[in-house]
Parts: structure tokens; C-alpha cells; sequence
């Protein structure tokens, strides 16, 4: 049967991701149950393969994408939310296995809590592993967080006992305890486990998770459930090629939710987390609503550039300069790996070869390093200059061999090549990215573009709207109204006042959400086309 196959090939992919047999398992029969019904008066309207057209498969993959949502979030069964006071202490113990990243975790924590104006400490009760307080001590200097340790005292029980009754004393808000790695056939560990925690006394009790573990999720963290009865857990090294899918296990298993989730080493890297991003991403279907979010979030760190970046969209202009600085945006925001996986398809395009594709991105600011400052304050026209084209061809017949010279590249530049260590190749796909990008805003921007219409379009709307368009969609980000809200009256409607060229191409399927991508990015961030921007910079693959 057309279904079994398609649930066969989704359930593959989720075992591959790391998520456990049984749960696998468990989620075929479910959704079998939900979907065969649907499938099945899908069918009898049709009259034909329900699987055969999108309407099947759409369903198949949302009853999938609910149910593993589902598992990630316990809802109800979950513990009480941990809330800290100011003014009051609070004490949280870190536990984990060996090498999930349990002391980096710690500081990223209490760099957290630090930023939302709570007194944070940090307490070294790992006396186990070589090096651990030292590596405590210095990522805590780094954080300018306060901490304590022992290179003497031997025992975890009195150094956390002392750590804690300390910072207590000192009124600290926030104390977070880092405790030994260890396993559950390590009954002695656990034992040490159990006597911390009564000790301290914690307000919470956090699982670190290796985002890598797999299948032995399911396991480890009901080990700890039972001994230390956690009821948070962090899910670390996100950032790489792990799935996460054994988060996944370890929610289902001991009904407790996620709270963070660990993006890097940098002591920022840590991200709240949300279900559907999470489960998204894990199925390679990206994350664009939080890229866009991590896009605003820097936008609004550099107002003015943003301020600048919409004026000149708004006259269908864009510079060289405008691609560098989208460029340099892309670079701030993190690993290429993190930003590809938030981008759907980019990660399968790239092959896993994030190494050979953060070289290339280098090379592209290489290439803009060598340029000056009049080039690359102009729209591009300087390197398109005195280019030998080729003859065209006469009363259309296909140009011979001999009409197809060889073309020259442009000085300036065979000079930028040279300057930047690349081939002129290289600067030519780049400049070419350019030259596309600057289209989209010239048919974009001025008294004449889309954008300018649908903003005397909102005016009209806001002072009574006209006759079948019932008001403008909610804006979105960076002032510019938001599409994927339109009504099919108002999206025809739009469509109207387009110009007949682009009125064509925007009745292509998907046109509005790239239209809708475009504007929420050049608008909001200087983020224009980032999907598009990347997948040209990595040479279009």
C-alpha cells in the first residue's frame, strides 16, 4: 500500500535521526490511525490514488510533524516551570554523563541568568575528573561569573555543601552546582549523585544531554530520573550533525521537558527551545521563522545600518557594499552549520561539507577586501564595463564557432582576483549574485515598484480600505506587510497592480513567499534572499 511505503520511508528517516525503535514504532500506528480515514475520503472526492497528488502527502507529513511535537512537549505531565526570584537563592544541580558538556553548559547558564540581571555563582562538586575545576574556573573568569572549588577537598559532598552554603550567605539569586559525569552502571557515582543533591537541597535538578547519545537515550535518562529526578533537561552539541532525535527518547521517557538547547562553545550558544523549530529541523525542513528572528535580533543591535539598508530598497537600490554587509550578517550569525540547518534543503545541497563551504565564504570576503571603495559603493556597472560580448547571431540562426570569441575579463577584475588570492571566475559568479539581487530591488523599489503600491495600497486600507480588498495583511518584519496572510481576494487583488511582466511571474507557484522572504529580509536585517544568497555564494550547488 501507497501509505505504508510513505510512512516506511518517514520512519527510516527518524531512526536514522537517533529517535527510539519503540517510540518509532509507537508513532507509525498513530498516525495510520489519524491519516488512513482522511486518506481514504481524499480518495473517494478524487477519485484516484489519494497519495498521487499533495493533498496525501502534506497530510502524512503534518500528522507526523503534530505527533513528534507532541512527544518533545509533555504538556501537563511535565514539572512545575522553574521561576527564580530576585532576592531569593536558588540552586540548580547539573547532571549527566561523562563528556556531554555538563561545565560548559554550567557557564552558559549562568551567563544567562546574568544577563537577565540575577547574581549568578558557579560551584565545582566534580572532583573526579582531572582538570574539571580548572576548566570551571576558567570559563567562569571568561564569564565574569563568581565560583567556587577546591584542589584539596576531595569530597564532592562537603565541596557542594560549602559552595552552596557560601554564595547562600552572599545572597546569591542563581547557583548552579557542576557535578561529576557519570553512568548508570556506575552505582557508586549515583550514590554520590543522590548524597549532593541532599545536601544542597536543589530547587532543580537539570539532565545534560549529548545531542549525539542516540539510542541509549531512552535508558540513561530514566537511570537518572529514578536517582536524581530531574526536572529539566538541556540538549547540548546542536550545533554539528547530530539530529537530537535521542532528545526525543529521553522527553517520552521521563515526561520532562526541555528547556535549552546547547548551539556552540561560545558562552551565547545557548537557545531556548521550542518544539516545532526543533522537531523541524531535525527533518531538514529548516527553521526560517528563527532565522529571521536571529536576523532582527542583530538588526536591532545596528539600527542605522538597518535604517539605511530600507531607504535605498525603497529607491530600487543596492550597492556591492549592501551584498558585503548581508555577507558579513551571515558570518555574525553563527556556524555555517547552525545556519544551514535552519535553511530547508541547504544542508543536503552543501553535502555535509560545512568545512569546505565556511572556506569559500572566506574567500568571498576576500574578494570584497580587495575592492575599493568606489566599487564597492557603486551598483556594480565599474566591473561590467568594456566587456568583449559575443556577436549575436543573424536572422536567428545559431552563432557559428568563429562568432563565439573569447571573452575578456573585465581589469578591474582580473585586479580584484589577484588581490584576493581567487580565480576571476570567483569574483564573477559573485558579482553575477549581485547583479540578481540588484534586479529584485530595482523591480522592487522606486516611485513605480511592487513595494511602493502595496504601501499606497495599506494607506488606502488604512483610511477605509477601497472595494475588495478589505484591509492589508498585519505587518511583519521591518515594516513590510505580511504575505503569507493575504486572503486569495486580497492576493488577486495585489496581483493587479503589479506590472504585467511581473504580474506573470508572481502567478507562479511559491512566487509570494519568495516575494514574502525577500521583503521580510532586505527590510528587517539586511537579510534579502538568504537562502537564495547562500546557496549562490557556495557556487550554486
Amino acid at each position: 500500500m501507497a501509505l505504508d511505503s510513505a510512512l516506511k520511508a518517514i520512519c527510516t528517516a527518524l531512526l536514522e535521526s537517533d529517535v527510539n525503535v519503540k517510540l518509532v514504532k509507537n508513532l507509525r500506528e498513530r498516525v495510520k490511525v489519524k491519516v488512513l480515514p482522511q486518506l481514504v475520503e481524499i480518495q473517494k472526492k478524487s477519485s484516484g490514488d489519494a497519495l498521487a497528488g499533495n493533498k496525501g502527502k502534506q497530510l502524512i507529513h503534518k500528522t507526523v510533524f503534530d505527533e513528534l511535537v507532541a512527544l518533545v512537549d509533555p504538556g501537563d505531565l511535565a514539572p512545575p516551570a522553574f521561576d527564580p526570584k530576585k532576592g531569593k537563592s536558588s540552586v540548580i544541580m547539573m547532571v549527566g554523563l561523562q563528556g556531554a558538556g555538563k561545565t560548559t553548559t554550567c557557564t552558559k547558564l549562568a551567563t544567562h541568568y546574568t544577563r537577565r540581571g540575577l547574581k549568578t555563582a558557579l560551584v565545582c562538586a566534580d572532583t573526579f575528573r582531572a582538570g574539571a575545576f580548572d576548566q570551571l574556573k576558567q570559563n567562569a573568569v571568561k564569564a565574569k561569573v563568581p565560583f567556587f572549588g577546591s584542589y584539596t577537598e576531595t569530597d564532592p559532598v562537603a565541596i557542594a555543601a560549602a559552595g552552596v552554603a557560601k554564595f547562600r550567605a552572599e545572597r546569591f539569586e542563581i547557583i548552579i552546582v557542576d557535578t561529576s559525569g557519570r553512568h548508570r552502571q556506575e552505582s557508586e557515582l549515583f550514590e554520590e549523585m543522590v548524597q549532593i543533591g541532599d545536601a544542597v537541597q536543589p530547587d532543580m535538578t537539570v539532565l545534560v544531554l549529548d545531542g549525539a547519545i542516540g539510542q541509549a537515550a531512552e535508558a540513561q535518562s530514566q537511570a537518572f530520573k529514578e536517582a536524581a529526578n530531574f526536572g529539566a533537561i538541556i540538549v547540548t552539541k546542536l550545533d554539528g550533525h547530530a539530529k537530537g532525535g535521542g532528545a526525543i527518547s529521553a522527553v517520552a521517557a521521563t515526561k520532562t521537558p526541555i528547556i535549552f538547547i546547547g548551539t556552540g562553545e561560545h558562552l551565547h550558544d545557548l537557545e531556548k527551545f521550542s518544539p516545532q523549530p526543533f522537531i523541524s529541523k531535525m527533518l531538514g525542513m529548516g527553521d526560517m521563522q528563527g532565522l529571521m528572528e536571529q536576523a532582527q535580533e542583530m538588526a536591532m543591535a545596528n539600527p542605522d545600518r538597518q535604517q539605511n539598508m530600507m531607504k535605498k530598497f525603497e529607491k530600487g537600490e543596492f550597492t556591492v557594499r549592501d551584498l558585503k554587509e548581508q555577507m558579513a550578517t551571515i558570518m555574525g550569525m553563527g556556524p555555517l552549520s547552525k545556519l544551514t540547518s535552519m535553511i530547508p534543503g541547504m544542508s543536503e545541497m552543501m553535502g555535509g561539507n560545512e568545512d569546505e563551504a565556511g572556506v569559500r565564504m572566506k574567500r568571498i570576503a576576500f574578494i570584497f577586501d580587495s575592492m575599493t571603495t568606489a566599487e564597492l559603493d557603486s551598483d556594480g556597472s565599474p566591473f561590467h564595463d568594456g566587456l568583449v560580448k559575443p556577436k549575436q547571431p543573424e536572422n536567428g540562426k545559431a552563432p557559428q564557432e568563429d562568432d563565439m570569441s573569447p571573452r575578456e575579463p573585465n581589469k578591474r577584475v582580473l585586479r580584484v582576483a589577484r588581490g584576493s588570492g581567487t580565480s576571476v571566475q570567483e569574483v564573477e559568479e559573485l558579482l553575477s549574485q549581485h547583479l540578481m539581487f540588484a534586479g529584485m530591488a530595482k523591480k522592487a523599489g522606486g516611485k513605480t515598484g511592487w513595494m511602493a503600491k502595496m504601501q499606497q495600497a495599506q494607506g488606502r486600507a488604512g483610511a477605509g480600505g477601497r472595494p475588495g480588498m478589505p484591509g492589508m495583511p498585519p505587518m511583519g518584519p521591518g515594516g513590510m506587510p505580511d504575505l503569507s496572510k493575504l486572503s486569495p481576494g486580497q492576493m488577486a487583488q495585489m496581483q493587479s497592480m503589479l506590472p504585467a511582466g511581473m504580474r506573470e511571474q508572481m502567478a507562479q507557484p511559491g512566487a509570494m513567499e519568495q516575494m514574502q522572504k525577500m521583503m521580510s529580509g532586505m527590510g528587517g536585517g539586511g537579510m534579502g534572499g538568504m537562502a537564495e544568497m547562500m546557496k549562490g555564494m557556495m557556487g550554486g550547488r
